[in-house]
């Protein structure tokens, strides 16, 4: 019996307003287009709401951060809860003395269910190939701790945040956890990556799905944004790895909406037996 979800990955295009409450007005607009398009969930890019901040170096960060109980992202969150979307939130949190590369997680009611913290914070400087300027997250982000799983209206979802991806053992955490859809907000630029297809962008991303038999949702940032090129292509990959089931352009802002049948992760589960065939008592050094 099939078990259905309509998902839009909502690709964002470059953002020029220091002041994330300015985004307010066009995510709301988006989350409608998408609850009328047929989706159930909603989820956007990596810090979608401000300019991509770490890519530089500021003391004066932070305003690019939010309190979830701000009356201005409370409108958000009511506009997805009047048309019955459940919503992946990526932002920048604030939380007391700590600051986070996070996702909020709602469901279609507006119960706010949890936050991700992004687990691996990079640090890459400044390259000499064009497109990008680098990343200093390091300096600005705590890592979080944590890996759980949400349910979505019978859905098992986990959250991966951009640099995550290229770690195996995130997604795996999730899997074993019961997650059927990973989603992984990003935000990368042509520095570390391609626009290409075959590139170091899909890889990843299909590795993640068929090491674990879930389906990925990507969804990036694409344009030009003072000088950094983000390349797009936010993607639905199938939970067997190979099929990208839907994809978006490599430069423009674009809703992808796709219907999924979540009983294809079961069946990728059990034709690939990775979970009866696993040695977990061999990998014991994985964690040192």
């Amino acid at each position: 019996m099939a078990r259905t979800i309509t998902i839009a990955a909502a690709q964002t295009g470059p953002v020029i307003s220091r002041n994330w409450r300015d985004a307010v007005p066009n995510t709301c607009q988006t989350i409608l287009k998408a609850a009328a398009q047929g989706a159930n969930v909603v989820c956007f890019s990596e810090l979608f709401m401000t300019p991509f901040f770490p890519s530089q170096l500021t003391s004066d960060y932070e305003q690019y951060f939010m309190d979830v109980e701000d009356p201005a992202a409370e409108e958000i969150f009511e506009a997805a809860a009047d048309v019955h979307i459940a919503l992946i939130f990526p932002f920048g949190e604030k939380n007391h003395r700590h600051f986070y590369n996070s996702c909020l997680v709602m469901d279609d009611k507006g119960h706010k269910l949890g936050i991700y913290r992004k687990t691996h914070i990079p640090a890459i400087l400044p390259s000499d190939k064009p497109g990008g300027s680098g990343s200093y997250e390091k300096f600005y982000f705590s890592p979080g701790h944590e890996f759980p799983v949400f349910n979505l209206g019978g859905a098992r979802v986990g959250i991966q945040i951009c640099y995550d991806r290229k770690f195996p053992e995130g997604s795996r955490l999730l899997s074993l956890q019961g997650a059927e859809i990973i989603f992984m907000p990003i935000c990368a630029a042509t520095y570390g990556e391609s626009r290409e297809r075959g590139s170091t962008w899909e890889i990843p991303l299909q590795a993640r799905a068929y090491e674990n038999g879930v389906f990925v949702v990507a969804v990036n940032r694409s344009g030009d944004e003072q000088g950094r090129q983000h390349i797009g292509r936010s993607m639905i990959i199938d939970p067997l790895g190979a099929k990208i089931l839907g994809e978006a352009s490599a430069t423009d802002p674009e809703i992808l909406i796709k219907t999924i049948d979540l009983e294809n992760a079961v069946k990728a589960q059990t034709s690939l037996p990775w979970w009866r065939d696993r040695r977990p008592e061999l990998y014991k050094n994985l964690s040192t």
